[in-house]
């Protein structure tokens, strides 16, 4: 009975302390989606214009899987040089339209 308990025991002391001080392979992976999602917004802040942002937010509130792929297709045309000046809102309605990407 003394080893169930000291082995629950440790079972949550040990809990706490990752609790307490987190993962540290946690936060590598914390680091680099927050990395990941800055350059995002960077490149879209690049392609798009206010008014363009302006409609990919409303869009994700109400389709945010169709959000990311109107993004996914913009960030990957941007990257190929495929984008001629930035994206405006009527540009985004269109490519929302469209479902080749």
């Amino acid at each position: 009975m003394a080893d169930e308990e000291l082995e629950a025991l440790r079972k949550q002391r040990l809990a706490e302390l990752q609790a307490k001080h987190g993962d540290p392979g946690d936060a590598a992976q914390q680091e680099a989606k927050h990395r990941e999602a800055e350059m995002r917004n960077s490149i879209l802040a690049q392609v798009l214009d206010q008014s363009a942002r302006a409609r990919l937010s409303n869009l994700a509130l109400v389709k945010p899987e169709k959000t990311k792929g109107v993004e996914n297709y913009l960030i990957q045309m941007a990257r190929y040089g495929q984008l001629n000046g930035k994206f405006n809102r009527r540009k985004v309605m269109d490519s929302d339209d469209d479902d080749n990407y």
